[in-house]
């Protein structure tokens, strides 16, 4: 389904079984099950609406308070006990944040495989791998990554920039403003 109002959906989906867009059979008898929030649609009207994503959370809190709910969910007691099936312990979440760092700005990198210097007249082909991150990603987790991927241990990976040896504490928005942005 496109991108539309939930309200308007679900007053759809009790009087039909189809999509309204393309005429597909919905699940009959759970109709809003592959329902799902867009929250790239939902970051871009709150970037271009100012105020908006305040004032929702101040809805939702207030919806939650008076109500006398918490927001932050636990697992029921029937869950497995102690943790979850592979062992690990059950903790809080607050799922008002959820989507807080998953749906951040995005930058797209370039990484070349740095060579020595090759005679003009030699055809060489740089093998380039394409990444996107979120800005708030640092130096230090690209080359962790970047270690994994290649099978080699952290000391023999590093990040340049123009011949440069990038800190392993630098974001990649810090990155960004430095050295791309305004050139």
């Amino acid at each position: 389904l496109s991108a539309v109002c939930k309200s308007c959906i679900v007053k759809y989906l009790q009087t039909s079984k189809y999509c309204p867009m393309c005429n597909t059979k919905i699940h009959e008898t759970q109709p809003l099950l592959n329902l799902k929030l867009d929250r790239v649609m939902q970051d871009i009207v709150y970037k271009l609406v100012p105020g908006l994503q305040h004032s929702e959370e101040k809805r939702i809190r207030e919806f939650y308070q008076s109500r006398g709910l918490d927001r932050v969910t636990q697992p029921s007691g029937d869950d497995t006990v102690g943790g979850d099936p592979m062992g690990l312990p059950y903790s809080t979440f607050d799922h008002s944040r959820a989507h807080y760092f998953r749906y951040d700005e995005h930058v797209s990198l370039c990484l070349e495989k740095l060579r020595p210097p090759q005679p003009p007249d030699t055809q060489c082909h740089s093998q380039q791998k394409y990444v996107r991150c979120s800005v708030r990603a640092q130096i230090r987790h690209l080359r962790r990554v970047l270690c994994h991927r290649l099978g080699l241990p952290l000391q023999h990976v590093q990040i340049l920039f123009d011949s440069e040896a990038l800190p392993d504490h630098m974001t990649m928005k810090q990155l960004w403003l430095s050295r791309w942005f305004g050139k």
